[in-house]
């Protein structure tokens, strides 16, 4: 998998559950920014390094990935579910 060259590489993981979900397990090396505080919390992450998204399922990392491309990070990879991580 790719997920440890990225993390080698210096890239951002950030987790986009929930911070009660987040508080109750969480992968080592994550950020806790929750899917709906995303949007106005943009300027915690580098647009110069990949962003690695990850949530429960997969599916909210999914849409953060579609927020953050639109908001021009061109590195963004959905890990699917934090347990990916650990």
């Amino acid at each position: 998998r790719m997920l440890p060259e990225l993390r080698k590489n210096g890239a951002v993981f950030v987790d986009v559950r929930s911070a009660a979900e987040f508080a109750s397990g969480n992968a080592p090396g994550t950020i806790n920014i929750p899917l709906p505080e995303l949007g106005s919390r943009l300027a915690e992450l580098p647009k110069d390094r990949d962003v690695v998204l990850c949530c429960a399922s997969g599916s909210r990392s999914g849409m953060a990935k579609m927020m953050l491309r639109t908001k021009g990070f061109a590195k963004v990879h959905n890990a699917g579910t934090w347990g990916n991580l650990c």
